[in-house]
């Protein structure tokens, strides 16, 4: 298996033996270097655990119940979507250990150096924009609280923390398996406990859009961290502990979330759209105190974000000081979150799923099934024709079924499909239509490419 570290050369004096010893424990500053594989099972259960725990679970569980319209058909929506994702997360992950790169350099061995430049890109934008959300949520909760003159001294604060921990990552992860994950352990249980008190509500149907689309909803939160796997992964101490770290502990504790979410559309009611979800959370007896210990476990989702765009810019600035570009992302993503809102995050989520959704199943499918871990991830990785066409298969795929709800663009597919004369049958969603579709495209053009390379190989030596 080729390297993206051999084609970089180390700098003079760069393996000091001070210096060694601050790398064996924490994140190199660059992509010149090897990272330290520090992460058993234990700690990585911990650390996608504490990712799962997040005040986003219980907003999009909401938003898959309303879209299905009822508690049983939210929790089957959630269910479906979870294991779905957790499953393509675990393989990202795998992918990371294998390899031992981050996860956008590591995708030079899928589409090649140039073409890797897409999805770099397209994960820098998202990440900065899930910090943004991840610091608009603690913001939302907090002066919620304390009241909103205190919206812009939150927002400083919250992306100022988030920052300083994308700066040390696995001190930062050590935190989050040691001290966080265990607060907010007897938050997150009485809000479950208070919630299912209420009185059940019925569940109101002027939102409801199918079942499917409430799988693709769950499934594209779980598959957002796919693009991010591989960035802690590579630090993993074998691939198996990697695929069930990640697909477990990230898998149980966000569907724990969205049930939150299920539950309190249905035993709550009311207007629980965005952020009113949380304001309704927090009116339960002490409920202020229990969302006060989740926002101390928002920050690492925020710290994730930062910090995987700046192991992505790697990709393509691999010589540049992780540390500077944290600083930068914490800056764009703190000022553009004191300055928007929330009213998007139904369509972003879907914009994210139709994007990392068919890619890392191609990835997948490609490095265990096609290649079977023979990936070139050094920068002179060559452009490789059958994923990247695979990738795009899948991708309009997921469009034609559901564009999700952007003004414009969802207007654009929904014309495109009519022109094709397509209609998505009732049973099918986006999420797993596009899985399908690209799985089937990755392992067929696959096979194509090798048969053609094996000849120009025999051709060669004849």
């Amino acid at each position: 298996m080729s390297d993206a570290y051999s084609s970089l050369s180390t700098p003079a004096g760069h393996r000091s033996s001070s210096t060694e010893s601050r790398r064996s424990v924490e994140a190199p500053l660059t992509l010149t270097d090897k990272p330290p594989r520090t992460l058993g099972a234990g700690a990585q259960t911990a650390m996608w655990a504490s990712f799962g725990v997040t005040l986003f679970g219980p907003l999009t569980g909401a938003l898959v119940t309303q879209s299905v319209g009822s508690l049983g058909g939210g929790l089957a929506a959630c269910a479906l979507g979870t294991l779905v994702g957790a499953l393509l997360l675990g393989g990202a992950a795998g992918i990371g250990a294998h390899t031992g790169t981050p996860s956008m350099v590591g995708l030079r061995g899928l589409l090649g150096r140039g073409a890797s430049v897409v999805p770099t890109v397209l994960n820098i934008a998202q990440n900065i924009g899930w910090a943004m959300m991840e610091i608009i949520v603690i913001t939302s909760a907090a002066t919620h609280i304390v009241g909103a003159a205190w919206h812009w001294p939150f927002v400083i604060v919250a992306g100022a923390l988030c920052t300083l921990m994308a700066i040390r990552p696995l001190g930062s992860v050590k935190i989050l398996r040691t001290v966080m994950l265990w607060l907010v352990l007897a938050g997150s249980i009485y809000l479950f406990v208070m919630v299912l008190r209420q009185p059940s509500h019925a569940i109101g149907q002027d939102a409801v859009i199918g079942f499917w689309p409430g799988v693709d909803l769950a499934a594209a939160q779980v598959v957002s961290f796919a693009p991010l796997a591989a960035d802690y992964s590579r630090h993993a101490t074998s691939g198996r502990s990697a695929f069930a770290s990640s697909a477990t502990g990230y898998g149980l504790a966000i569907f724990a979330y969205y049930a939150l979410g299920v539950f309190a559309v249905a035993h709550l009611g009311g207007d629980l759209a965005g952020t009113n979800l949380l304001a309704a959370l927090m009116v339960l007896p002490v409920g202020g105190l229990a969302i006060g210990l989740l926002l101390l476990d928002e920050l690492d989702n925020a710290f994730a974000n930062v910090y995987s765009s700046t192991v992505s810019v790697h990709n393509l600035a691999p010589r540049l000081d992780r540390r500077v570009i944290s600083v930068a992302v914490g800056v764009v993503a703190t000022v553009l979150a004191g300055l928007a809102g929330f009213d998007q995050y139904e369509g972003f989520l879907y914009l994210i799923g139709s994007a990392f959704v068919p890619l890392f199943t191609v990835a997948v499918v490609d490095f265990f099934v096609t290649r079977r871990g023979r990936w070139d991830t050094t920068a002179a990785a060559p452009f490789r024709w059958s994923p990247t066409l695979a990738w795009f298969i899948g991708f309009v795929a997921y469009q034609l079924i559901y564009p999700g709800s952007i003004p414009g663009w969802s207007d654009l597919w929904a014309g495109l499909a009519q022109a094709l004369g397509f209609v998505a049958p009732g049973w099918l969603g986006s999420t797993l239509g596009s899985i399908v579709v690209s799985a089937v495209a990755a392992a067929g053009l696959g096979a194509i490419d090798t048969a053609v390379r094996r000849h120009r190989a025999e051709e060669r030596l004849a």
